[in-house]
């Protein structure tokens, strides 16, 4: 009889043959919903496979991570048999889980429509509800080849054909469709209740442009019609919160096909951006940082010395000059190691915090470019801190209190925290990891933060603590690091003065808390849709007169406010007050001061707020004293 190991640790003993669904449906019901899984020698299994020795269980819940990913790789064929009873001639390729969701592309003679997808998401509905049995069987490859070739399946055999030939290869069947799968699957189509197709694209044959184009149809599964309806509003929110589209409407930045991956930015959102690298500014004058700047262009020799030649110049930008090769910078690192080398440093003169708002290339490949998230010119809020390895963990706690400062100063109160640790190819002795490990770890626990462990995925020259925002969405975005680095001070020959006079080689810590500027606005744009904080609007205020009689008096409230270094513009067009209160109140600006004759009369202005609330009349100094705040 199989013993069974159960999550609780409590063993139970079932006849044989028996199926992993039966032992879940003799635990309990609850469990029996969910999609199950098993190990057998090692090896997972799925709800259909016969045990008929020792395993232990594992029972993945619809809920968690790995249920999901159950879920929708069932949903995935789900779709694949459908497509393949409303249109047999269609040809399926590959079918993967991604986030949120899955795909499966298609050959097919001509193009889906958008009515085809409604009808095949129909027919998924019903295959869902007629609750199909899942099984798994064993075929090796010649057999699978043999039997896809067999059945007009073409792709699915040239696929196989790579696998290699001693290799016994799983097929999932449910109805009259069967596709090649290692699953596990849930054990029948009614436990997919909560779908939709969501959009379809081109995708060449295994990514090659030089291979023949497929149809990919998108879709997303959830555990429940709950789930799903919250997702598929926050993809509507998303859309509606677009920072491309916003950027374009509130003439914020523009891309373009002779500048691809860099910004074109406008007035306001030029300003958008200053106004945040000021803040950074005070905030790193506070915490003791001397702000530097280092040049674009550095010759390749020092991208060879420092390491980064062998592991990034697919990544760099490179021109030549009077025989000599040079590589625009793709990180600020060895630019502020020349700085720090420059002159004999002592142990008194450590930690020493050097940052730069440093403009970086990096030769993304197009495809991945989007908006201001994936760019190939970007601006970090980079800084180095050269220490010592007794200072490390003093400097990583005073840098966490700034990094949750200023993430809550822009709005953000939801971080999660990550600790990254040594990978399986890395520099410096273990004896030094232990201590950066240890170092960062007890910073973290001292400070009673709640962080998640990521083992071995470490930067190669030291652990790593990583910052994410969550945003309003629930989206996260990895966007602060600390990291430390053994390698790179002594690969570039700095170092400093020991206190009993010996030279020792500092410790190196690269940290950002914004990371890159302009994915950091394109995550505000979508937080706030737009509608920024006063303090970080790019035009706080808009005067609006109602005739031209209040355009002087307009003007000089405008040269009023700007003296007291607030952004205030004004609409003097002989225009509605009705179409120009509409006008900036679709450009997102805070607040908007209408002036007419008796405004003007009194010296005082009507104010608006952005959520059309109607604040009332007040004197100029009232309406300075409400911004001041």
């Amino acid at each position: 009889m199989p013993q069974i190991t159960l999550p609780d640790g409590s063993k139970r003993q079932f006849d044989n043959p028996v199926s992993i669904i039966d032992i879940a449906n003799d635990i309990g019901p609850g469990l029996a919903k969910a999609a199950i899984a098993g190990k057998v020698n090692g090896r997972m299994v799925d709800a259909s496979y016969l045990i008929d020795e020792d395993v232990e269980l594992a029972i993945i819940t619809s809920t968690s991570d790995e249920g999901l990913e159950v879920i929708r790789h069932s949903t995935a064929h789900l779709l694949a048999q459908a497509v393949k009873q409303l249109f047999p001639a269609a040809q399926v390729t590959i079918g993967p889980v991604i986030e949120d969701g899955f795909f499966y592309d298609f050959a097919y003679q001509r193009a889906f429509t958008p009515e085809d997808i409604e009808a095949i998401e129909k027919r998924m509905t019903e295959l869902a509800r007629q609750d199909i049995s899942v099984t798994r069987s064993e075929k090796s490859r010649d057999q699978a080849i043999s039997f896809f070739k067999a059945m007009g399946e073409d792709y699915k055999a040239e696929i196989i054909s790579g696998i290699p030939a001693d290799e016994t290869l799983s097929l999932y069947e449910q109805g009259d469709f069967i596709d090649l799968c290692r699953g596990p699957h849930v054990p029948a189509t009614g436990y997919l209740k909560a779908f939709k197709l969501t959009k379809l694209a081109g995708a060449y044959w295994r990514g090659d442009s030089n291979n023949e184009m497929l149809q990919r149809i998108y879709g997303t599964s959830w555990a429940n019609k709950k789930e799903l309806k919250q997702y598929l509003h926050r993809i509507k929110e998303a859309e509606k919160r677009d920072h491309r589209k916003l950027g374009k409407a509130l003439n914020l930045f523009h891309t373009q096909e002779e500048a691809p991956g860099m910004i074109f930015w406008h007035p306001r959102g030029w300003q958008l951006n200053l106004t945040i690298q000021d803040y950074m500014r005070g905030q790193l004058k506070e915490h003791g940082y001397q702000e530097i700047h280092t040049p674009q262009i550095i010759a390749r020799s020092l991208w060879e010395k420092s390491g980064h030649w062998d592991k990034y110049q697919d990544m760099m930008f490179t021109t030549g000059s009077e025989n000599r090769d040079y590589a625009i910078k793709p990180m600020n690192c060895p630019g502020h190691i020349q700085v720090y080398n420059q002159g004999l440093k002592s142990y008194r003169d450590l930690p020493l915090r050097l940052a730069e708002f440093g403009s970086c290339h990096r030769n993304e490949p197009s495809g991945t470019l989007h908006g201001l998230m994936r760019v190939r010119n970007f601006v970090q809020d980079d800084a180095h801190i050269f220490c010592t390895e007794d200072q490390i963990r003093d400097e990583v706690s005073s840098f966490i209190d700034l990094v949750f400062k200023v993430y809550k100063d822009f709005g953000f109160d939801e971080v999660i925290v990550a600790l990254s640790t040594r990978p399986a190819q890395r520099v410096g002795e273990d004896a030094l990891w232990d201590k950066a490990e240890d170092a960062l770890q007890q910073t973290l626990d001292k400070k009673e933060l709640d962080w998640i462990l990521q083992p071995g995925d470490g930067a190669f020259y030291g652990p790593k603590i990583d910052f994410s925002l969550k945003d309003c969405l629930g989206r996260v975005w990895q966007c602060g690091t600390m990291q430390v680095d053994f390698s790179m001070p002594g690969r570039l020959g700095a170092q400093y003065i020991a206190e009993d006079g010996s030279k020792q080689i500092p410790v190196m810590l690269h940290r950002a808390i914004l990371g890159s500027i302009e994915r950091f606005i394109g995550i505000l744009i979508e937080q706030y849709e737009g509608k920024f904080p006063v303090w970080l609007a790019p035009v706080q205020a808009v005067i609006l007169n109602i005739t031209d009689k209040q355009a002087d008096y307009a003007a000089k409230i405008e040269k009023m406010l700007n003296n007291q270094q607030f952004r205030v513009i004004s609409d003097l067009r002989n225009e509605k007050i009705g179409f120009k209160i509409r006008e900036h109140t679709l450009k997102r600006i805070p607040y908007l001061l209408v002036v007419g004759d008796r405004e003007m009369e009194d010296g005082t202005i009507s104010v608006r707020n952005l959520g059309g609330e109607d604040l009332g009349v007040m004197q100029i100094d009232q309406f300075i004293d409400l911004l001041n705040k």
